[in-house]
Formats: structure tokens, sequence, C-alpha cells
């Protein structure tokens, strides 16, 4: 929610609980996946950057796949036209979403070397950029977790001097992170992305 939007639900709670509450009504029949999708359409019909991105990454929440989000965008194409649709791919592009690389959308993954065993010792943290992606790379023992780096509320890079101990906090709405297992602590309700990752003739790889 926005700044001035937090605003209005508390300055006028009575005319904008009416509003929220006239939403949800309407949607009350629908399933969560296809309730997201609309709103990204309405976001990109409107070209509000910032609700697109919000609106996108609950879909991929809500259970929507990469190429269903793209199908819907094509299927407004008769309301949104050619350029609002560039528009919105632009974005995607630009949040480096691994699920609508051409590779995951064919359904392709692979392992990427991502550093030596003896590179981190136990209970330590590391943020590393491995084949165009940023990582925060986590070890307990023999145990190893890779997460991206990306906030999972509006995909803001989260740099190295975010951590704290074993806290991760997102620089802009301060979204908090539990490293040790990804988990969010503060202020929202979304984990980190995890990588599934392995430790193969003593380098830790990763798949994506």
């Amino acid at each position: 929610m926005s700044a001035a939007l937090d605003y209005l639900v508390k300055a006028r709670p009575e005319a904008l609980g009416h509003y929220f509450a006239f939403l949800e009504d309407c949607g009350k029949h629908l399933d969560p996946k296809t309730r997201a999708l609309i709103s990204i359409i309405t976001k990109v019909d409107a070209q509000t950057e910032r609700g697109f991105k919000q609106y996108l990454k609950r879909a991929l929440r809500e259970g929507c796949s990469p190429m269903e989000v793209l199908d819907a965008l094509l299927m407004a194409f008769p309301t949104l036209g050619l350029a609002k649709i560039v528009w919105a791919t632009d974005i995607i592009l630009a949040m480096n979403l691994p699920g609508f690389s051409p590779q995951a959308l064919r359904g392709e993954s692979a392992w990427h070397d991502l550093m030596g065993t003896d590179d981190l010792a136990s209970g330590q943290t590391k943020r590393i950029e491995c084949d165009g992606r940023a990582l925060f790379v986590h070890r307990e023992a023999d145990d190893w977790r890779v997460y991206d780096s990306r906030c999972p509320h509006q995909t803001t890079d989260i740099p190295h001097l975010a951590l704290q101990g074993h806290t991760l906090t997102c620089p802009k709405h301060e979204w908090a992170f539990d490293i040790r297992s990804g988990e969010c602590i503060a202020r929202g309700n979304t984990p980190l992305t995890r990588w599934e990752s392995r430790v193969e003739d003593g380098r830790v790889l990763a798949r994506w």
C-alpha cells in the first residue's frame, strides 16, 4: 500500500472501507489466481509500474505460472494494445525473474557453480554474483542454503550491508528475514526465494 493510500485509509476509514468492501465482494466468486491476473491487467492498462510489480509478485505467490501471466497479457491485447504489453514486458525483463527466462518457460533449468566449500565457514553468510544473478549463500555445518538477493515484496535487490548478524533487512520497505531459514520475520509474510543446492566435488552448486 502506498503512503498516500495508507493516509487516506486512516483519514477516511468509512469511505475507503466501503470501497475495499466493494472490491472484496466483487471478487468473492473468483479464485485468487484469477483475481491476481485481473489486477495485473488493470495495472498494465493504467501503466502503474509500482502496482504492476506488486500484483505480478502476488500472482506468482498465488500459484500463477509465468506463462499464465504472459497469456493473460496477450489475451488482453484488444484492450491493452501492443505498446502497453511491451511496457509490461520491459518491466518483467528488468525485474530479472528467473521463471520468465526463455529456458525456464521451456521447462529447462541448469546447475551453477557458486563457490568452493572452503570459501565459507559454518554459521557465515556471503553475498555473491553468479551468472548474472545475485545470491546470498548461508552455511550451517553441512547444510547449505542459497537465496535470491531480491526481496519478495517488490524485487528490491538487497545489498550485503543489509545483513546484520542473521537478520537481512530490505532497505526499501524494511521487510526482514532470518537468513538461516529464509523466513520473513518483520513487516511482511513471504520468505526469500530459495534455490535448490547441492555439494559436489567440494563445490557448492545451485539450480535455477
